[in-house]
Order: C-alpha cells, then structure tokens, then sequence
C-alpha cells in the first residue's frame, strides 16, 4: 500500500508493517522518515538492526543470509537496505521480492532509495515491497510552501521568528532542505529559544564557520584560492555535510553561467546582475569571476559539482571533498591576475 508522508506518524502509531520502501531526493526528508520508522519497531521490541548498502559488487547473497540466520528465540530485528541508485537489478529485485516475503513479526525490511519514475515503480521488487508493505514517497517542498515548512520548523525547536527571519533563511537556501533544518538547529544552539528576528539569523550565519559555506563560496569567486581552500578544510572538519557544500556551489555556478551568457549576447554586466538578484556588496567579486572565465568554464564546473553531488549521496563512486577541492581552486584560479 501507498502511504503519504503526512500520513506516516498516524499509521506508524497503529500498526507496523512486515516491509517499508523509502524513496524520495530530499534526504532530511528521507532520513527523518527512516528515523520514525525504527523509533516505531524500537518501540514494538525490535532491538537489533542489520544495514546493508548496495555499492559495485555488492553480494546479494548476504541479505539472503541476513533472513535466514533467524532463530526460535531471536530478537526482533530490523534489516535495512539502501539502493543509492534504486536500480538493484535483476538479480537484486529477485533477491529483495524474497526477502520481502521473510519479513513478518519478529523481522522488519526497510528498503529506502532515490525518487523512482513511474517505470521502476512497477518493477519486482518494488511492487513485492508495495504488497507485503507500504512505500512512501517523498517530495520537497514546493518553493511557496518553503517559508511556512521553516517556520513550523523553527517553533517546533522552541523558536520564535518574525516574518523577515523565515524569509532570510528561506532565501539562503533555496530548497535545501537539510540546509535549512542545520540552519535552524545551529540558530537554537546559537541563539537560544525565543523570538528570531532577521537581525538574529543573519548575524547567527555570520558567526559561525561551520555553516560557513557562503564565505566559502566568496572566496573561491573573488579569486583567493588559498583562503577558499582553508575555510572548505574547516568546514569539512566541523562536519559539514559535502551536499551542502555542493548545493552552495551548485547555486553560484549557476548565476555565474547565466551572467555569462548574458554578457556573451552582448548586455550589460550590471543590469544582468540587478536582475538575477546580485547584492550590491558582492557585484565587484561577481564582477571580477565573470571577466576571467569563459562561459565554458562555469558549466564545466557545474558537471563537476553533479558529480560531487552524486558521489556524496553513494550514487557514484569518488571522493567529493576532493572534487570540492578542484573546483573552488579552478573557480578561484585567476583571481591574482584579475586584480
């Protein structure tokens, strides 16, 4: 059966299925459902949890196993399998289809995987997952709807903000939604329970390196190379998820290619940048990046932050903190030259 996500809390809080399918891009959504999910067989008694991931090579023989390694007086256990591609494969489906048919009291499956188009929701292994269970697939959050999702948000975590903070956070991060569930977290940490003004959040941004990625982002355009390359180790050593990192970068690439383009049809730098929305502090480092790349260059750049993307959420093999390293230097690269 198809349960919708709103409606997971209530039917969580009635009954318990043998199987689950988690699909969605959105991981805070993702995550959090998969984290009410096992909070829910915690409480049915399930006290031990068995987590496979499929990467290249994975031995689909081990989840087989994993099910049948149960015993008359076992505990309950949860077995979670996660598909970052969510194309398992026909030797993957067959083996998920029976496993999904092992599931029962004392065993949990939880499958979760990427969004699935309308082909891969009638493969095998998803509609055995879809009968013997429930799926619930994830959606971001419309654009419109971002700034009431932050400020349920925000008063569920004891803040109190005005218009003008959900606003400000609304629009630093643009959809992202993980981004913007960190923000508030490092905002109540920060700041404290209460009412937020945008005075607050924008000062609680600013003071705060591990959330940082925006002077990242500044550093890496205005050409210092050296000091881009100093507050991404930084925010790598704070724990900064690299997603974030590359949905900053993803953001500024993309404004830098759309400028550039612009100027190569022949209009003017600057009322390009009042339209796309450039504040007036930032227009001279814009500025300065536009004039020493090729339009080529930041769309190159933009594969390179896909790439990175893919490889942070396990959907492509490479490191992407090294990638992130690339490209902020080749971004950054010019810079003296430029001034």
């Amino acid at each position: 059966m198809k349960i919708n996500a709103n409606q997971l809390s209530t039917h969580l809080s009635k009954s318990l299925c043998p199987c689950y399918l988690v699909s969605g891009d959105e991981p805070l959504l993702v995550q959090e459902a998969l984290d009410e999910i096992r909070a829910s067989a915690r409480d049915s008694g399930f006290g031990s949890r068995d987590l496979f991931v499929q990467a290249t090579g994975f031995d689909w023989g081990e989840l087989a196993n994993s099910g049948s390694n149960l015993s008359l007086f076992a505990e309950k256990r949860i077995v979670e399998l996660r598909l970052p591609t969510g194309k398992p494969g026909v030797k993957g489906s067959a083996a998920i289809a029976e496993f999904a048919n092992c599931a029962g009291d004392d065993l949990l499956f939880i499958v979760s995987a990427p969004k699935l188009d309308r082909n891969a929701q009638k493969t095998k292994w998803v509609r055995a997952l879809d009968t013997r269970g429930a799926s619930i697939q994830l959606w971001p959050v419309a654009p419109r709807e971002l700034p009431a999702w932050i400020n349920a948000r925000m008063r569920r975590a004891g803040l109190l903000p005005d218009r003008d903070a959900v606003r400000l956070i609304a629009d630093r991060v643009e959809g992202n939604m993980l981004a913007a569930q960190q923000e508030i977290e490092k905002l109540r940490l920060l700041h404290g329970e209460g009412p937020v003004t945008a005075v607050d959040a924008d000062a609680a941004v600013a003071d705060s390196s591990r959330f940082d990625v925006y002077k990242l982002v500044d550093a890496a355009v205005s050409g210092n190379a050296a000091r881009a390359i100093r507050i991404l180790a930084g925010v790598r050593i704070e724990g900064v998820e690299p997603v974030i990192v590359m949905w900053a970068l993803t953001r500024e690439l993309r404004m830098l290619a759309g400028l550039s383009d612009y100027v190569r049809s022949g209009m003017d730098l600057s009322a390009g940048m009042r339209k796309a929305g450039v504040w007036q502090n930032r227009q001279a480092l814009v500025r300065a990046c536009v004039s020493r790349h090729q339009t080529a260059d930041f769309y190159r750049f933009l594969k390179l932050t896909r790439t990175a993307d893919a490889a942070a959420k396990g959907q492509q093999r490479g490191d992407p903190w090294q990638l992130a390293t690339r490209i902020v230097m080749e971004l950054a690269a010019g810079g003296a030259r430029a001034a």
